[in-house]
């Protein structure tokens, strides 16, 4: 009897130890959003994650992979862990299956120093839509989500060995319809009001300003002229005082007698009569 119990106990044993999940190691890190402060580290089509650092040291050989799974936060428990490289599921997965496996790279680019800011970010590939059938494929995001990841350590057969916790739900930011935004005056907050305001006023001003100006300039065309001054001719850019010609008198060479001009002869019509 009690060998009977001894060999159910280790038939139990070995159906645990060969249950799909239950061998891998499990590292105890989940994956997040970066929490430096970055723009745009949640977009409509793109995630930026915190790389992990220094998690795979102990889980992961020089020839491994670490691949990243993306998934629909509701069907993360639906997702099994492939067990050959043919079973990866890709990027077209994610429409029929809700998930799918990107990022494959190398343990050494997780190094444990920190050196700089570091961020994994998922749907930046927008080239990758134009060959979906990329293992590795990174396209961006088409729905808002929210999603879940997690990192999968597979040694060089394809082989899963170690895996993260599942990340909390991430939902990416949504546009808003424009017929939804409310342009009521009444809505606005007091700051807008008051800097809407002031614009208007400057405006106004300079407005105001440019027509005295342009009064200033053209009132010399409609006035009139001061009568002390001399009058002065205004022609197009040119000014200049009015003159007078004044009557030249004959001169003396005009009243004398005709043909008795000096250094004249004597007209001959003019002679003695015989």
């Amino acid at each position: 009897m009690g060998q009977a119990q001894d060999l159910v106990l280790l038939l139990c044993l070995l159906l645990i130890s060969n249950h799909p999940g239950t061998s891998l190691d499990q590292i105890l890190y989940t994956p997040q959003i970066s929490p430096h402060a970055l723009e745009g580290k949640v977009t409509s089509t793109t995630f930026s994650l915190d790389q992990p650092r220094c998690i795979f040291t102990e889980h992961a050989n020089s020839t491994d992979a670490i691949w990243l799974v993306v998934a629909f936060s509701n069907a993360t428990r639906d997702f099994q862990n492939p067990k050959t490289e043919a079973e990866i599921p890709s990027y077209t997965k994610l429409a029929t299956s809700f998930y799918y496996m990107t990022l494959k790279l190398s343990p050494d680019l997780y190094p444990c120093e920190k050196e700089d800011i570091a961020i994994l970010r998922v749907g930046s590939d927008t080239g990758c839509l134009r060959n979906l059938s990329q293992e590795h494929c990174n396209a961006p995001l088409l729905a808002p989500g929210p999603y879940s990841v997690k990192f999968l350590v597979m040694d060089d057969n394809g082989q899963p060995k170690a895996e993260t916790q599942w990340s909390d739900p991430i939902t990416l930011s949504q546009g808003k319809d424009p017929r939804s935004i409310d342009t009521w005056p009444g809505r606005r907050s007091g700051c807008m009001i008051v800097i809407t305001s002031i614009l208007s006023t400057f405006a106004g001003l300079l407005v105001f300003a440019f027509l005295i100006a342009s009064t200033v300039q053209f009132s010399s065309l409609w006035w009139p002229e001061d009568p002390s001054q001399p009058e002065q001719l205004h022609v197009g850019s040119f000014i200049g005082k009015r003159y007078t010609t004044h009557h030249i008198p004959p001169s003396e060479a005009d009243t004398l007698p005709v043909g008795l001009g000096p250094h004249l002869p004597p007209s001959p019509c003019l002679g003695p009569i015989v």
